[in-house]
């Protein structure tokens, strides 16, 4: 699956996108970012507060309880808002 970091996240992430296996168990957004955040460092601190972070699975607006599965592109962004 491929992960596109947009914004602060990719400051903090330290990457604009990789290339990620889905882990074995993973079967939705939720649970994906669940992963991510174990990984510490950057990630756990850009995923801390999820109420900042939307998520967009194959280009599509999606909740955390939207199911993933390999070759998703999965897209972490914070929210857009007008001006």
């Amino acid at each position: 699956m491929k992960l596109l970091y947009f914004a602060w996240l990719r400051s903090k992430i330290g990457q604009a996108e990789e290339e990620l296996a889905l882990p074995p168990g993973i079967s939705d957004v939720a649970g994906l970012i669940a992963h991510l955040q174990t990984r510490g460092g950057g990630y756990a601190d850009a995923l801390s507060n999820l109420a900042v972070v939307k998520v967009a699975v194959n280009q599509e607006y999606v909740p955390f309880s939207h199911p993933v599965v390999p070759g998703d592109e999965v897209a972490l962004f914070p929210p857009v808002t007008g001006g």
